[in-house]
């Protein structure tokens, strides 16, 4: 578990995973205790924020499902971080590692992968592999677009997310040195900056509201959660979530559907 001592300075700033977090792998819904949860927060003078692996143009499909005003974004693992007023913060890839990954990717025909820009996600081919893992995201799942990879050497990239296993994984990352692997999902990974990840972002939007990160408590429940949950005032893991998100959380609470984030907030009385 983590270790923060000091976790008795009022939480300022609160931040949110999308996918197992606020939102449900079984309902495909966000919990109503998650949502007045939410509520109360930006009622008591919390700022809330979500931070997810998504890329902005992914947020339409879960953002629909809770009808509540976030103070800011981390979107695409930390790499791009921004509010209504004009904020934004940016990490784009290296273009020397996608060259080689799109190289590594002609080699191997039958491997699906995303890249993300700002405004747009794309897919270098649309199967069966893709359809199942996005079929676990029901309703919150966002649209599949297919275009050609060379794009990515000419538009800022953010991410890119190959359906692999654990161990094509770290081949493929060996061969990438300015990149890093991050995963949320069995089926496959999200390749970013190897400086980046969710932590990242916490840390530009605190410096930029001039919070500390003992004024911060974070909810995640996936590997890409770890670097976050490990760095803010309290970190909380989601009672499903995956042994590292637990192992660097301060707190595991219950499950989404058993009403995990109110239950965490409550027992750290936040709330």
């Amino acid at each position: 578990m983590g270790a923060h001592p000091n976790i008795t300075s009022p939480i300022k700033a609160a931040f949110f995973d999308i996918d197992g977090t606020l939102t449900s792998f079984n309902t495909h819904t966000v919990p109503a205790s998650t949502i007045t949860a939410l509520q109360d927060l930006t009622a008591r003078g919390v700022k809330i924020f979500i931070c997810t692996g998504r890329a902005p143009s992914q947020l339409h499909a879960a953002q629909r499902m809770i009808p509540v005003e976030f103070d800011g974004y981390i979107t695409l693992n930390g790499q791009y971080c921004y509010d209504g007023e004009g904020f934004v913060n940016e990490l784009a890839l290296d273009q020397e590692d996608i060259a080689l990954f799109i190289d590594y990717l002609r080699n191997h025909p039958t491997l699906v992968s995303s890249f993300a820009e700002v405004d747009y996600t794309y897919f270098n081919q649309d199967n069966k592999t893709l359809r199942d893992a996005w079929s676990v995201l029901g309703k919150s799942a966002p649209d599949v677009q297919v275009d050609d990879v060379e794009r990515a050497l000419q538009h800022p990239t953010y991410q890119m997310s190959p359906f692999i296993h654990i161990e094509q994984e770290q081949e493929i990352v060996s061969k990438l040195p300015h990149t890093t692997g991050v995963r949320w999902h069995r089926a496959f990974t999200d390749l970013i900056p190897a400086q980046g990840g969710k932590a990242r972002g916490i840390r530009c939007f605190i410096e930029h509201l001039g919070l500390e990160s003992k004024e911060t408590i974070a909810f995640g429940d996936g590997g890409n959660d770890a670097d976050m949950l490990a760095f803010a005032g309290i970190g909380v893991a989601m009672g499903g979530a995956t042994p590292n998100a637990k192992a660097s959380a301060d707190y595991i609470t219950s499950d989404v559907d058993d009403d995990g984030i109110l239950n965490a907030l409550r027992h750290f009385r936040v709330l």
